[in-house]
Order: C-alpha cells, then sequence, then structure tokens
C-alpha cells in the first residue's frame, strides 16, 4: 500500500520521516516531493473560470445601498420626492464605489493583489503493508501533516 501525505515545508517534516525510520520504514520506502511554488501574481478582476475571492463590485453595491437609504430620506424635503433622490443617491453611491476600487488596482502595482505567502508544500510517500497502514497515519497525524490519503 501507499499512503500519500502532504506537509508544510517545516521541521515536522524531518520529525516524521525520522520517526517512521525508527517503526522500521526503510529510506527505501519512502518518496519525498516537494511542490514547486508558482510565481505568477494573481489579477484582481475574476474571470469564468478562475475567481481570485476579490469581487470588484462589493463596495460599489454597499455605497449605492447606503447613498440610496439616505437619499431617500432626505426626498421627503425635496421637490422631486423620496424615489427619484434615492435613486440619484444610489448611483453616485455606486460610482463613488466604483472610483474606490478603481483606485485601489490603480495604486496597488498595477491591478495585482498581494498573495498570502504559504510555506512551500512537501509531498511524503511511504510504501507498506496493509497492517502497518494505522501506524504510520497516525505518525503523520502528530507530525502535523495537512492531509492524507492511502491507496492499493
Amino acid at each position: 500500500m501507499q499512503i500519500f501525505s502532504l506537509f508544510e515545508h517545516s521541521p515536522s517534516v524531518e520529525l516524521a520521516l525520522s520517526k517512521l525510520e525508527q517503526e522500521g520504514v526503510t529510506k527505501e520506502h519512502i518518496l519525498v516531493v516537494p511542490v514547486d511554488e508558482t510565481y505568477e501574481n494573481m489579477k484582481v478582476f475574476n474571470s469564468l473560470h478562475d475567481a481570485d475571492g476579490v469581487s470588484f463590485v462589493d463596495k460599489a453595491l454597499a455605497l449605492a445601498t447606503a447613498f440610496g437609504v439616505v437619499g431617500t430620506s432626505i426626498g421627503f424635503k425635496l421637490e422631486w420626492g423620496p424615489i427619484i433622490w434615492g435613486l440619484i443617491a444610489a448611483f453616485i453611491g455606486f460610482l463613488c464605489g466604483l472610483v474606490w476600487n478603481l483606485c485601489i488596482i490603480k495604486f496597488t502595482k498595477n491591478g495585482y493583489r498581494k498573495e498570502k505567502r504559504v510555506l512551500p508544500l512537501i509531498i511524503v510517500i511511504v510504501e507498506c503493508e496493509r497492517e502497518y497502514v494505522k501506524g504510520i497515519e497516525s505518525i503523520l497525524r502528530e507530525n502535523k501533516a495537512i492531509g492524507y490519503s492511502t491507496t492499493g
């Protein structure tokens, strides 16, 4: 059987490997594969197949709502009435939100946002007999494996 596990690059990987070797798993049955990092910057705009979690109109819609409520309440005292002034204020709020987002995009490194840095990942593959799977999984779990899976 093979056990695949995923670790962040940290001392816990070394601890897990040394513990596996102490439990009788030879080096020939352990494969450690570092995962290369991608250095591509992510665009702020979402595409159809790739969303980066940043919405372009969220601030604009929130400001449109706030401005619309205030414009409607003030519109009761003005000549055109609350509906017209609420719509005008909502439109102005939406434009303010769009300008705010465009300024953020323009002044933050050409529209690219900074990704949260994570440590590089390491895949550890252990080949063993079926009766040793539970023990090896517990060793991986104790040493902070992000996740693991068995095949075979």
